[in-house]
């Protein structure tokens, strides 16, 4: 096999050498194509062929499920089933075909557009909900038609699987995280993408915006992922192999000297104690939280409770969670945030579709919008309370307006609570995002408002810079050292200062070791990152004096020009 490498934004670094794994993402592949009179019947057939191969699939699916005894799975399957029967899917499609003399796998796009319009026009949220059986059942139509079967990967001379996707979402980021990839490449995304965020968390190399990814390389192909330079090697030859073997020997034994700070203190060389928290998406992620030996967790994303599912968390299953992470934690703080839905990640609270997400009904306006589920989760966490030391904290606050409204239905909350007879902390902490330009610049007046202040420099940067930080396309423009946006980290910082209140950072610039002796310099005391990148971070901790980085820093806040900005972090960071 031919040795080629393909190249793209290196998202996260390491070294990966495995076997890959081709995600489909059938409706994004999808192309129109004429057909001739003469090919109809053939085209027909071939739709037909389709449906009864994605009817056996299911068929055997469902003796597998009755094997393990789970009869929910089993009417799922049956939904599935009975959709392939409506003419939805056995009639319509035929009929397009017939009047566009299009090809099978357009005509069943053009369909279930058609479909899910439908579905969104009614109100019910039970039946718009079903809209996401149709798209399931459409997809294995689509992957057969495409010739997108399922693949077994080889692990005869390899264990590691890198995944090669078209994008990771962050719903597909809940279920890929507990896998054991090697790496990943998708054909889009930037450096602060989901997948570099979730590739990063795992410690794993990823490379982002590799286009034609999934055109070029195949299945089971053996890969060279090179992290650090934003390329991949497909089916290296002998000797390519052997020198990325011994580059992946020495990122490893790097690795391992970290480890031998893992149970050191926290603190500057001139004693000056630096909180490292963790950022967590679940319960399963305690275990690493406490590996870690992370001073808490500094953020807590609920939304992701809410996620891939057709309904929403009743109190009991929030407070069910909440308690056992507190509980885990066993008296160091637990940052919960509120739902942060909306955006690109959605649940089924968001039932409007946005005309632009990102700017759209999402976190904390979505849940002033529904004041029931806000209660519900809000009563779910002061219950929780009770169990350890949470705090709360409040998603994209764009005035204090809002933050009225968010006591008074905290308030709400504790007064049910009281009338209820359920204990709770009375006295629970509440802060805020600073993740809105607006919010930032104004930053003493919530400091003053609120018991702590947490910066989610994501979005703060992709506000500040009316940048997509997921489009691959103005990826580059996203920076995270422009001066405008350390302007806004350092006056939150200043505002916490004067009000006596703690600031956080718990975006991607919090765990990333090239701007630690920076925030240092500029006041943070208190960091909130992935677990896996406590480490890298806390040596730049130990190798700092905060006296000395402030002079620094101050210097560096006074500059407007990015590349000299640049040459003064690298020479902060020697």
């Amino acid at each position: 096999m031919q040795t080629f490498s393909v190249h793209g934004i290196a998202a996260s670094s390491g070294i990966a050498i495995g076997k890959v794994q081709l995600v489909s993402n059938a409706l994004q592949e999808v192309e129109h194509y004429k057909i001739k009179k003469s090919g109809l019947d053939s085209e027909i057939n071939r739709l037909s062929k389709a449906i009864l191969i994605v009817k056996n699939d299911l068929s055997n699916i469902k003796k597998d499920i009755k094997k393990k005894s789970s009869d929910d799975f089993s009417s799922f399957i049956d939904i599935h089933l009975m959709m392939l029967e409506d003419k939805n899917f056995s009639f319509y499609p035929q009929e397009i075909i017939k009047l566009e003399l299009c090809n099978a796998e357009w005509a069943i796009k053009t369909q279930l557009d058609l479909v899910i319009s439908k579905f969104d026009a009614i109100d019910d949220l039970y039946i718009k909900e079903r809209k996401l059986d149709v798209t399931q059942v459409a997809e294995r139509l689509i992957k057969i038609l495409l010739g997108h079967q399922n693949k077994k990967i080889s692990k005869k001379n390899y264990r590691s699987t890198i995944l090669v996707a078209h994008d990771i979402s962050p719903a597909d980021a809940l279920q890929f995280k507990h896998h054991n990839y090697a790496a990943f490449i998708t054909e889009h995304g930037g450096a602060n993408s989901h997948t570099a965020i979730l590739a990063r968390g795992l410690s794993i190399p990823s490379l982002v915006a590799v286009k034609n990814a999934r055109k070029l390389i195949n299945n089971n192909d053996l890969v060279i992922v090179d992290g650090d330079s934003g390329l991949a090697i497909v089916n290296p030859n002998d000797q390519i192999l052997k020198e990325y073997e011994y580059k992946q020997n020495l990122w490893e034994v790097q690795y391992k000297k970290l480890l031998k700070i893992k149970n050191v203190k926290s603190v500057t060389l001139n004693n000056q104690a630096i909180s490292l928290m963790a950022n967590i998406e679940d319960l399963d992620d305690i275990k690493t939280v406490l590996k870690s030996r992370a001073s808490g967790i500094g953020l807590f994303r609920t939304e992701f409770l809410f996620m891939n599912r057709e309904d929403l968390p009743d109190e009991e299953e929030q407070f069910n969670t909440y308690k056992s992470i507190a509980k885990s934690m066993k008296g160091k703080p637990v940052v919960i945030r509120t739902l942060d839905s909306g955006a690109d990640k959605t649940t089924a609270a968001d039932t409007i579709k946005a005309t632009n997400p990102a700017l759209g009904l999402r976190a904390i306006r979505l849940c002033l919008s529904h004041p029931h589920l806000f209660l519900t989760q809000l009563k779910a966490i002061l219950r929780a309370s009770a169990f350890g030391n949470i705090k709360i904290l409040i998603p994209m606050l764009s005035s204090l307006g809002e933050l009225k409204q968010v006591k008074m239905l905290i308030k709400r909350a504790k007064d049910s609570l009281i009338y209820e007879g359920i204990n709770f902390d009375a006295d629970i902490q509440v802060g805020g995002m600073i993740e809105i330009p607006a919010v930032a610049i104004n930053a003493e007046a919530f400091a003053k408002e609120l018991d702590f202040l947490s910066v989610g420099t994501n979005d703060l940067i992709q506000y500040t810079l009316a940048i997509d930080r997921t489009d691959d396309s103005v990826s580059h423009l996203y920076n995270s050292v422009h001066p405008a946006v350390l302007k806004l980290i350092s006056n939150t910082i200043n505002a916490g200062k004067k009000y006596k209140k703690n600031v956080a950072i718990c975006g991607e610039m919090a765990g990333d070791p090239r701007l630690t002796k920076l925030l240092i310099g500029m006041g943070l005391t208190n960091f909130s990152m992935h677990p896996a990148s406590i480490l890298p971070v806390k040596k730049k901790i130990l190798e700092s004096d905060s006296l000395k980085l402030k002079a620094l820093a101050s210097k560096l806040l006074k500059l407007n020009d990015s590349e000299k900005i640049e040459t003064l972090i690298q020479k902060i960071n020697q």
